[in-house]
């Protein structure tokens, strides 16, 4: 990696404490530019969500919260590692991802349900979909290998570490997994109410690191692989369905959607197609894949120009043919006219840096 963009990196997440407020599903990413997200709101109520980052010594904690039921596709870049450990090089080359969720936290991570008593891990470069309900937390720490192979060298245990590969989600001890939970939102919420307790702290951020370190271990220690019943094996597959209708909708941008195309496209009945999207999404395939569209216009609207770019031109592009159904679906999705996004000042960033 050019030694400039290293740099430009460092300075751009030089605070400690990062704090998103997002109300518009097509802005995330923008601001902070972590995480490749990708989200599609499935509610039709105003959208309150968070994003609270809190850099430590050689680590990162986030936390992640919603109000509304989202469908959310994520991957962690690799150049995070640049961020994380200060250029150092990882032992591993790789960036470790550890989430625990909160005790409201429903949902599932490419068809397995998610909640208090699992345990994801990852590598960076991983792919996941999450489709989570509102009232979802969940706090992830960031780190690189080294980092917990140094901790474990400490106790003598180096050996005993595994680095995952690609996400595995597994059963922890439901208490060391809240206790790590509510340790992070805790710290999140103190960083973002008091960020000077972490700017220029040394000594702060390493106590707080090695704490986190003792309970990540812990709930690390507790871990096991879940059998994955038929019921599971079941909602994974209506998973991919789901996966490969919406990658068709997006490959073929301005066709109409129909049915027929959706079970040619996923080799799937249409009884199928329609019980997938039911469990999955919490509606029919061409509702959720219109919605799908409706957030790809309106980033688009927002993105552009008055004067060179046109609600038009933007809906045909993502196949709304029919312009009076096209602007009453947008306005149902987000509460305001396709053409009023568009001429609307782009709005202040979600982002404060602390």
């Amino acid at each position: 990696m050019p030694r400039q963009h290293i740099e430009n990196l460092q300075s751009e997440f030089s605070p400690a404490v990062t704090v998103v407020e997002l109300t518009d599903p097509t802005t995330v990413g923008e601001d902070i530019e972590i995480l490749r997200q990708d989200l599609v709101q499935l509610e039709t109520k105003p959208l309150r969500a968070r994003q609270i980052y809190v850099r430590l010594d050689d680590s990162l904690v986030l936390f992640q919260s919603t109000n509304v039921r989202l469908r959310v596709r994520t991957s962690l870049h690799n150049v995070l590692l640049v961020f994380v450990v200060f250029g150092r090089t990882s032992l591993h080359n790789v960036l470790l991802v550890f989430v625990v969720f909160g005790p409201q936290a429903e949902g599932t991570l490419n068809g397995l349900p998610i909640g208090p008593n699992l345990f994801l891990t990852a590598e960076s470069g991983s792919h996941a979909e999450l489709v989570v309900k509102a009232g979802y937390e969940s706090v992830t720490v960031m780190l690189s290998p080294d980092v917990l192979v140094r901790h474990l060298a400490d106790r003598q245990r180096e050996d005993t570490f595994r680095v995952p590969h690609g996400i595995e989600v597994l059963h922890t001890d439901e208490s060391n997994a809240r206790r790590l939970f509510d340790w992070g939102k805790r710290l999140a919420n103190t960083a973002a109410h008091h960020p000077e307790l972490f700017n220029d702290r040394k000594k702060t951020l390493v106590a707080v690191q090695t704490e986190l370190l003792e309970m990540l271990l812990a709930a690390i220690d507790t871990t096991s692989v879940p059998r994955h019943t038929r019921s599971y094996q079941t909602r994974q597959a209506r998973t991919r369905v789901v996966r490969l209708a919406e990658d068709y909708a997006l490959a073929h941008t301005e066709d109409r959607l129909c049915v027929t195309d959706l079970c040619v496209a996923t080799g799937v009945s249409e009884r199928t197609l329609q019980y997938a999207f039911q469990e999955v999404m919490g509606m029919s395939p061409l509702a959720y894949l219109t919605r799908l569209r409706l957030h790809r216009v309106r980033k688009a609207l927002r993105m552009g120009t008055y004067g060179s770019t046109t609600v038009s031109t933007e809906a045909l592009r993502w196949g709304f043919w029919h312009f009076g159904d096209f602007s009453r679906a947008y306005k149902d999705c987000f509460g305001e006219l396709p053409s009023e996004s568009l001429r609307r000042k782009p709005a202040e960033t979600n982002i404060r840096r602390r």
